[in-house]
């Protein structure tokens, strides 16, 4: 088992691989196809577009809402190829976190020239 703060250095890793591979500009599928099969290399469990439910006074509504990848039943990571991450980004993966009550969450932009920049990849804790 691994500590959350060992499991997010392993999927950052993985995150900077799939970034110097393909670049930026692509679109979010291929991203998530391409981080999904180094995840599972580096031998994590992941699931891919997971189904989050929405509980609203006892009620389960099942309204569509997917998890881009969730990492050993522990991370979210929330996969974005555009212009620039807004703040509706990581109230939406904030959002998740508390349906799904899980504490940490990863939210990357791939369509950068850099992921070193600060706002392109970023933890977000519930």
């Amino acid at each position: 088992m691994f500590t959350l703060n060992d499991l997010t250095y392993k999927i950052r890793g993985s995150i900077f691989k799939v970034h110097s591979t393909l670049g930026p500009g692509l679109l979010e599928s291929v991203y998530e196809a391409a981080l999904a099969y180094e995840l599972i290399q580096s031998g994590l469990k992941i699931t891919v577009q997971s189904g989050v439910p929405v509980n609203y006074n006892g009620v389960r509504l099942e309204l569509g809402f997917r998890l881009d990848i969730l990492v050993e039943d522990s991370v979210i990571v929330e996969i974005k190829s555009v212009e620039s991450l807004r703040d509706v980004h990581k109230k939406q993966l904030l959002t998740y976190l508390k349906l799904t009550e899980k504490k940490i969450g990863l939210l990357v932009n791939f369509n950068v020239s850099s992921l070193v920049d600060k706002e392109s990849l970023i933890r977000i804790i519930n």
